[in-house]
């Protein structure tokens, strides 16, 4: 409903490989027909895009959808160093989190993502069997990618000439690949969670029975997105799974040094959630 500002619980879902929980944030709405699981981008793209996570939850809210935002192993506010996540873990609390919406919520649960949330929720979808609509912002295609992206803040960070970059990225892996865990711009990187993503992919099962809906954000005279995803869609319908994949002019709002809104990603994400439903 406009005008009225949505009703917001926090609390810690138990278990988990830490003792204290995940942190969970869930935004309901005055007459639900469904609930959004959203799983976060990694390491600081995550705070840099929280405000926007919130107009949007709220949003969804007044269009009725529950939100629930779940804060992964050491992550946010869940409890735990970022050091102690694997990507086992975070693949655990994805499905920690359905499992208490499809119990504590009422109508269908679906999913939404931001950057490499995607990775994460693709791979449990794939493991678990699960079938449901999947909405996802800015998606990583391609974790081993994603991983070096990573690895490079910290060549960055120290101001290394190109050779002197490479040979320390290669020190990093070297340290990763032996079991060590690593300091990457403020992060304790484990082996694990490295492990993890540089494995992943972005994927669904042929045949994937629910909509999906991904949207990439540029600038106002970019029309269409990237050839990645366009790739990645071409190959899901062909699968015969039912997608659709839009361009939306808006900042980068993950990674600008100042905190950047896309209300048009907000409201092509209401319009797809129609089809949810």
């Amino acid at each position: 409903m406009a005008g009225v500002l949505p009703r917001r619980e926090a609390f810690f879902l138990p278990g988990g490989v830490t003792a204290g929980g995940r942190f969970c944030l869930l935004t309901r709405a005055e007459a639900p027909i469904g609930t959004l699981i959203f799983v976060h981008a990694f390491a600081e793209e995550m705070n840099k895009s929280r405000r926007m996570v919130a107009l949007a939850a709220a949003a969804f809210a007044g269009c009725g959808w529950n939100t629930l935002q779940v804060d992964l192993t050491g992550c946010g506010d869940s409890d735990g160093d970022f050091g102690d996540a694997s990507w086992a873990a975070w693949s655990g609390d994805v499905h920690d989190a359905w499992a208490w919406a499809a119990e504590h919520l009422s109508g269908p649960v679906a999913f939404w993502s931001l950057r490499s949330g995607a990775l994460v929720l693709s791979d449990w979808l794939r493991t678990s069997g699960v079938v449901a609509p999947f909405l996802l912002w800015q998606p990583v295609a391609n974790g081993r990618q994603h991983l070096t992206q990573f690895l490079r803040l910290k060549a960055a960070g120290e101001m290394l000439a190109d050779a002197d970059a490479k040979a320390s990225m290669e020190a990093i892996r070297g340290s990763l690949q032996a079991g060590d865990t690593v300091e990457i711009a403020g992060y304790s990187l484990s082996a694990a969670l490295a492990s993890g993503m540089e494995a992943a992919t972005l994927s669904l099962p042929a045949a994937y029975g629910a909509p999906v809906a991904a949207f990439e954000v540029g600038p106002p005279d970019r029309s269409e997105v990237s050839p990645a995803l366009r790739v990645l869609v071409e190959r899901w319908s062909k699968a015969g799974v039912q997608v659709r994949a839009e361009a939306v002019a808006g900042p980068a709002f993950w990674q600008t040094q100042e905190i950047e809104l896309c209300p048009g990603l907000i409201e092509a994400s209401v319009k797809v959630l129609e089809d949810f439903s």
